[in-house]
């Protein structure tokens, strides 16, 4: 035989030729049927998951350094003891921030990662710090009565509000979609100082009921029940209403934006300073006589706790009227019903809406009835999020990404629409939010209706937006959606 016969032909290599090029890539399979895939070689750093990993390994070894540090001072039955009673509050403390920040809930790995932050990161850096500043002062004026009060007075507010607030410093910079104002930075700081103050009363406390032991005295009149009347009962909101000054800087400087660079350096810093101010002015309030203690308390913190509540408060009200000013071109377009952002924008009546969707999709099911609740839920979530955005855009400029966020958010809320709409135009009707009769009940949402929503071909497309603007904010809004 020849010698080519014996050998294989070898297939013939393409040729790349322009006008070929397009209908050749166009054969390729979709990324789902590669059968090779890129390797991502020195990017694991970049990776969501190890970042992720880093970041709980890193909290983990901080808090098992703590609790070695916390017991070791305390021992095993104070640990237990102040472990027991430090937990009290924080139920109730997590809970009064998270009910501040239902207009726009943050995801719960921000609010975990600060609570953890504090309780672990913050208070080893304090510890530690305020150890040795507290040794180096004592040393240095051969005095430790007044190297306590100097580093209860002095260190301790510079370094433990600095630690808190880094923890907002990192959520702000790299979680900065979902850091819009001042709701989210007091939410954010509070979580945080919630983390910090549960492990400083575990140490507090513990040492407290070792002194207990030690002396022999139990009841009311034990060390134990005074430290916990003081830091437990009568000033639980003390550590978080130091940082939530810092948080509420973040929150204005995020509310400024991009643009206004100065802002968003000097905002912070100022709320730190007046963070440590205020922390100063608590930690040495017992060497202002026999009185300071209950004289600061009671001329200083509480107006200051109630000043920092109303702010709250009044910054809530404000993402509730953003509703009220940003959906109805949403509206007049077509999206939205005209009675829903009157609903969307009162708590009441989203809570409202979400309780008939579930009474009447009930019979004779109960699951439909907590599917069309949770629909409504979303709903709510979504037009949230939709209004947060077109505000963010008016005030900071459309980003390169805001039409196809928009488009996102519109197809989510028409998902669910059929559902939603009902609900949310009864509860606008029904909490005298909207002056007209009151609608009949809606018939129930259909059997096929599923957590992804009707089938796609019922959904209309949304507008269309070229040159990366917003055509709502040129025309006002008066555009129907396409069929």
């Amino acid at each position: 035989m020849s010698e080519g016969s014996v050998q294989h032909q070898q297939p013939a290599v393409p040729v790349l030729e322009e006008q070929r090029l397009d209908e050749f890539l166009g054969a390729v399979p979709e990324r789902g049927q590669w059968r090779y895939r890129p390797r991502r070689v020195g990017m694991v750093w970049r990776s969501k998951a190890f970042r992720a990993g880093a970041v709980i390994t890193v909290l983990a070894l901080c808090g098992l350094v703590i609790l070695a540090l916390v017991r070791q001072q305390t021992g095993t039955e104070g640990f237990l003891v102040g472990l027991g009673l430090a937990v009290l509050p924080v139920p109730l403390l997590m809970a009064a921030f998270r009910w501040l920040d239902r207009v726009e809930p943050g995801p719960w790995r921000n609010l975990l990662f600060a609570f953890s932050w504090g309780a672990c990161a913050a208070a080893l850096v304090a510890i530690l710090a305020n150890s040795f500043a507290t040794r180096w002062i004592a040393t240095a004026t051969a005095d430790p009565a007044s190297a306590d009060t100097l580093g209860a007075t002095l260190v301790a507010p510079v370094v433990e509000e600095s630690a808190k607030a880094v923890a907002v410093l990192l959520i702000f910079l790299f979680r900065r979609r979902q850091f819009g104002g001042m709701v989210d930075g007091i939410v954010v700081a509070g979580f945080t100082a919630t983390g910090f103050a549960f492990t400083e009363n575990i140490l507090y406390l513990g040492n407290a009921f070792g002194e207990d032991q030690h002396l022999g005295t139990t009841g009311l009149a034990s060390v134990t029940a005074g430290t916990f009347f003081v830091r437990v009962v009568m000033s639980p909101f003390a550590h978080p209403l130091f940082t939530v000054l810092s948080g509420i800087g973040f929150g204005i400087a995020a509310l400024g934006g991009s643009r206004h660079r100065i802002r968003r350096v000097v905002l912070p810093l100022l709320g730190l300073v007046l963070a440590m101010g205020m922390h100063a002015l608590w930690n040495g309030s017992s060497s202002f006589g026999p009185y300071g203690f209950y004289a600061v308390y009671g001329a200083f913190m509480v107006p200051c706790f109630g000043l920092v509540t109303w702010l709250a408060i009044w910054s809530r009200q404000r993402e509730l009227r953003t509703l009220s000013t940003e959906l109805p071109v949403y509206a007049a377009a077509g999206w939205l019903t005209p009675a829903e952002p009157l609903a969307l924008a009162s708590m009441r009546a989203r809570g409202m809406a979400r309780d008939m969707a579930r009474h009447w999709n009930s019979h004779p099911e109960r699951a439909r009835g907590r599917a069309a609740a949770r629909a409504v839920a979303e709903y709510e979530s979504f037009a949230t999020s939709l209004a947060m955005l077109r505000r963010r855009a008016r005030h900071d400029g459309a980003g390169p990404d805001f039409a196809l966020r928009e488009q996102e958010l519109l197809h989510h809320l028409w998902q669910r629409r059929d559902v939603a709409g009902p609900a949310l135009t009864y509860a606008a009707h029904a909490t005298g939010r909207l002056r007209a009769p009151r609608p009949p009940a809606p018939p129930p949402f259909p059997r096929q209706f599923s957590h992804g929503g009707p089938p796609q071909q019922h959904l209309p497309a949304p507008h269309r937006h070229y040159g990366g603007h917003n055509p709502y904010m040129e025309d006002g809004g008066h555009r129907t959606p396409s069929a």
